[in-house]
């Protein structure tokens, strides 16, 4: 069954022409078409302005189409009334966690939006311990977020999210703002949710190498999908993604200048056990 469905999406932005002095307006989305299972793990891939981050935001209704259906676990965004279901179905994680965290402790933050919408106390409470298990946050529940690395925060973040039980969570360039050390510390967070939670990620981001572990990759440019496949089959498409002025993994990208030299590897290799593998099946 699908979490996320959209059907020829077209979303139009308007912006101010200065030297025109007119109102203009600029496709970000054009004709997108793309289905995502329940249980799926898809990772949207695109340079700045690919349209990636605007179809993420179409998912939350934060956004509506200027053309075409976009439907969250069969609902359509368009209909007013299914907006909170839409919303509690699809949890949205943002670039910068201290936009979405509030409380004073950890524990009263990922609560909040328990809290409004009367979720009743004993049941907030599991539902609370169980967000923070899942994020491996439980022993730090009555320390301030305030305290927290930008990778602590973001987790805090998803397991406020992960509170509300949605069937679906979105994490629009999750760690974007964060060090090596806690954006690996985010993407395990989201793999395990994945695995063991069972929940749908659709992940946005432009870093490739956070793209590896997903069941599926979507390639964005210029507001349409690219292209898409497993891992392998997308990283197996070197050229193309260097044309489409994307970094490729390190891993991929050393296999690939490894491949330039004349050394006979495999295309789309994502991992150094993969990589190690290679050489050593190399004729002496």
């Amino acid at each position: 069954m699908s979490i996320v469905k959209s059907e020829n999406l077209f979303f139009e932005y308007e912006y101010m022409d200065e030297s025109a002095e007119e109102v203009k307006k600029t496709h970000a989305l054009i004709g997108v078409d793309i289905d995502i299972k329940q249980g799926e793990f898809v990772a949207i891939v695109g340079h700045n302005g690919s349209g990636k981050s605007t179809f993420a935001k179409h998912i939350n209704a934060i956004l509506r189409p200027t053309k075409g259906k976009i439907f969250v676990d069969g609902m359509d965004t368009a209909d007013e009334k299914k907006l909170w279901n839409i919303r509690q179905e699809a949890g949205m994680v943002f670039q910068n966690p201290d936009n979405q965290i509030i409380g004073y402790s950890i524990e009263e933050d990922v609560a909040f939006a328990l809290e409004n919408i009367g979720v009743e106390s004993k049941e907030m409470h599991k539902r609370v311990e169980d967000a923070l298990i899942a994020v491996n946050m439980l022993d730090l529940r009555e320390k301030s977020p305030n305290n927290l690395s930008g990778g602590q925060k973001q987790r805090v973040a998803i397991a406020g999210v992960l509170a509300m039980k949605p069937k679906c969570i979105v994490l629009d360039e999750p760690t974007a703002m964060l060090d090596p050390g806690g954006r690996a510390e985010v993407i395990r967070t989201v793999l395990e949710l994945n695995k063991k939670e069972h929940v749908s990620i659709i992940l946005i981001t432009h870093y490739m190498e956070e793209a590896v572990d997903a069941d599926r990759i979507i390639v964005m440019d210029d507001g349409k999908v690219a292209m898409s496949g497993t891992p392998k089959e997308v990283f197996s498409k070197t050229e193309e993604l260097i044309n489409l002025g994307l970094e490729l993994p390190p891993v991929t990208k050393l296999a690939y200048e490894l491949k330039k030299e004349g050394l006979d590897l495999e295309d789309g290799i994502i991992t150094y056990d993969e990589l190690v593998k290679g050489l050593k099946g190399l004729k002496r």
